[in-house]
């Protein structure tokens, strides 16, 4: 099923009739600056619309669709070599290019690298316009197969070419006829669930406000939706929306769109606000980035040389990046030894002056700092990398696969994790350009082949983890060996341990969940092994054993705990024996085995069923002492287990 709604761009040299086509087409005159008027050139970007019936559908194509005209909104750009960063700010987002070529001239060096920065942005689908064919008369088979040749071997070499003349229309209605069938054939603009408007234009209107204009990708934007501004994250609210010059509840990527954003001024010399080069977006995709991790690549047709010719791109360039309708200075890092050449790739880094707000898998043009020439292109893959140990076989070995495989969500999931190691699954790369649905299939895919673990709401590497996990658990193991005696290791050196190889709010919890599951046992504020069996060291064992015998001779009038433990190593045996469980502190001069309080709370438990009793009453059941019978009613009136009624005590309800 194919769209309804698309963005086409004018590309080509400087007069050779893109504005005047374009008016022809639609209507409107795109040129809409005093400045243009005067001089006879587009100088900045100019929009108008177009809607042209859909070509007819193919055999076993969709035809859903097939009564709906195309809404085509058409950027004009300017073809002047001084004003190719405003030309770039208009071909950022588009679904075809209409390249514009004068017969009388031909192909010229804008229309060159006009056409060098649609191939470095992706664009592969257009229709050439073959304008002012009627200076050439008698000529026009041979200027045809010059610029069908000037396209060979480029992704638009099989574009149709039409000769056209706004003298007196020729070709107009073909050319439609061919940008509809191009366009028919293109399927629905991407909805990632990720909509940012690369802002275009700002305007103020009395009695409403700030206006931003600008081609919408990646998502659905909504009257009344909170959006930020990036950079900078100015928080505002859309108050109303037109598409096309028509008001809309929302709007969808494909489209060009002006909001109405109130809460925002137009930027000016004195004041920040709205300006071309920001980004309307939501909150949760992050912030602008100051440095990028990308490939670069060089069309094999740049021409090398002083004068004109393009300079090759080496370590420590100095280069303005263009990304959507903003432009930024960098400073190029290559992880490699060579220079960009003609025809080649790269690995690099890119530290911008100012920062821009990307997502992984972005396109953007590299050009030389005086905006001379159009030096490369290039792909976004990672837009939050570190600046250091830039140079690693690592670094290349994340970076490398999604260069290859810039449109497979499975390739970018398993480098983040293969870097990452563990990875929250809330925002899971969310500032890349794929779908959740995308991210969701390739998670699945990644564990349906042992690629991948989930525990809890965490993604991990499954050959890191399993390798943390046996480090834990030979450190408990160990901590075992090492002292019998206690109940485990302590969870704060454990967590010592894990965050030492990996920290990040709970994420020790998913370790220790995961020993849990694995034979392990929380107690307390230590962890075991559920086969470890605390016992006394050897030097403590003697006092142990004096220690359980007093306890056992009178079972429920043991010795004071000051009698029980007059020296250090009967301290150390009896929190021992406490730390355990083996014994019970009932107050703090008593101690008894947990054997014996459990008979003792028993025998109370049969007593108290007959009917209240007072604390005699009980001291004689037990055949104990006062000594005994009060700390012991006071513990198991504070665990619940008994109640106090003036002089007696009673049973609490279960």
């Amino acid at each position: 099923m194919g769209s309804t709604s698309f963005i086409v761009a004018t590309a080509g040299h400087v007069d050779h009739g893109k504005s005047a086509l374009v008016k022809a087409l639609t209507g409107t005159d795109p040129d809409r600056l005093p400045e243009e008027k005067a001089r006879g050139i587009t100088i900045d970007l100019g929009f108008a619309h177009l809607e042209l019936a859909r070509a007819p559908a193919k055999a076993g194509a969709a035809t859903e669709w097939s009564d709906h005209p195309l809404s085509v909104g058409l950027i004009d750009v300017p073809g002047h070599e001084d004003f190719v960063k405003n030309m770039v700010a208009g071909v950022g987002s588009i679904d075809a290019a209409l390249l514009i070529v004068a017969a009388d001239d031909g192909w010229m060096p804008q229309t060159e690298e006009h056409l060098q920065i649609l191939t470095y942005l992706g664009v592969r689908h257009a229709v050439v316009a073959l304008t002012k064919i009627d200076l050439v008369q008698g000529r026009e088979a041979g200027v045809c197969a010059g610029v069908r040749a000037a396209l060979a071997d480029t992704a638009l070499a099989q574009a149709p070419i039409v000769a056209t003349s706004v003298v007196d229309d020729q070709g107009l209605a073909e050319l439609k006829d061919n940008l509809a069938e191009v366009l028919s054939a293109l399927p629905a603009a991407r909805d990632a669930g990720k909509p940012r408007l690369p802002i275009d234009r700002v305007f103020t209107l009395h009695g409403i406000g700030t206006i931003v204009t600008g081609t919408l990708n990646g998502g659905w934007l909504r009257k009344n939706q909170a959006v930020v501004l990036q950079p900078g994250r100015s928080i505002t609210r859309i108050r109303s929306l037109q598409s096309h010059r028509r008001d809309a509840d929302r709007a969808g990527p494909g489209t060009r769109v002006a909001l109405n954003l109130p809460d925002l001024a137009a930027a000016g010399p004195e004041a920040s606000g709205a300006a071309r080069g920001q980004v309307v977006t939501l909150p949760e995709l992050g912030p602008a980035a100051g440095t990028l991790d990308v490939v670069l690549e060089q069309s094999a047709r740049v021409r090398r040389g002083e004068g004109e010719g393009v300079r090759p791109v080496k370590n420590n360039m100095t280069v303005r990046v263009h990304h959507g309708s903003a432009h930024s200075l960098a400073r190029v890092v290559l992880l490699g030894d060579e220079p960009l050449a003609p025809g080649g790739r790269v690995l690099a880094q890119l530290r911008l002056e100012s920062p821009l707000f990307v997502l992984g898998g972005d396109r953007f043009i590299l050009r030389d700092a005086p905006q001379r020439c159009t030096l490369a292109g290039g792909l976004i893959l990672d837009p939050d990398p570190s600046r250091r140990l830039v140079r690693t076989e690592a670094r290349r070995a994340f970076l490398q696969p999604r260069a290859d495989a810039p449109e497979d969500a499975q390739t970018w999931a398993r480098t983040a994790l293969q870097r990452d190691q563990a990875c929250p699954r809330d925002g899971f790369l969310r500032r890349t350009r794929f779908s959740a649905a995308q991210v969701d299939e390739a998670l699945t895919g990644m564990a349906s082949e042992g690629a991948l673990m989930q525990a809890g709401d965490w993604l991990l590497d499954p050959a890191w983890f399993t390798a943390l996990r046996e480090k834990a658990t030979a450190a408990v193991l160990a901590e075992h060996r090492a002292h019998p005696e206690k109940a485990g290791m302590a969870l704060s050196d454990l967590r010592r341990l894990v965050e030492a190889e990996f920290a990040a709010a709970g994420f020790f919890e998913v370790v220790t969940a995961d020993l849990c599951r694995r034979g392990f046992a929380q107690v307390g504020t230590a962890l075991r092994h559920e086969d470890h069996r605390p016992a006394l060291p050897p030097k403590l064992q003697a006092a142990g054993a004096k220690l359980r015998a007093a306890l056992t001779a009178k079972p429920l009038e043991p010795p004071s705990r000051k009698e029980l433990t007059p020296d250090v190593l009967a301290q150390q045996a009896l929190r021992f024996l406490l730390e355990t469980g083996e014994a019970a502190e009932i107050g703090p001069d008593l101690v008894m085995l947990t054997e014996h309080y459990v008979r003792a709370r028993d025998l109370i438990a049969q007593h108290l069923r007959r009917g209240p009793a007072s604390a005699s009453d009980l001291r004689q059941c037990l055949g104990t002492n006062r000594r005994v019978i009060i700390p012991l009613l006071e513990r198991l009136d504070r665990e619940g287990f008994t109640r106090r009624e003036g002089d007696q005590r009673v049973l609490r309800a279960k």
